[in-house]
């Protein structure tokens, strides 16, 4: 499992957290999906062999919010 976490613009409202997690937790091979709202964040644990960082970025991308910094551990 790999983590990655998404430096996001400011997130104001819970719907924007929802929206993010529930998209990203659909994906096949996302074990985790968490927004930090506090930190602007998102943090995902995923499957490398199965989805990529670019294609997870992509996904929060096209939902409207862009990222500003991506982060893997």
């Amino acid at each position: 499992m790999k983590t990655v976490k998404f430096q996001m613009e400011e997130l104001t409202c819970p719907s924007c957290i929802k929206k993010i997690e529930g998209a990203l937790s659909k994906q096949k091979g996302v074990k985790e999906a968490k927004v930090l709202f506090s930190s602007s964040k998102v943090k995902v644990v995923f499957d490398e062999a199965v989805v990529t960082t670019e294609h997870l970025k992509d996904i929060v991308q096209k939902l409207g919010y862009p990222v500003l910094e991506t982060k893997v551990a």
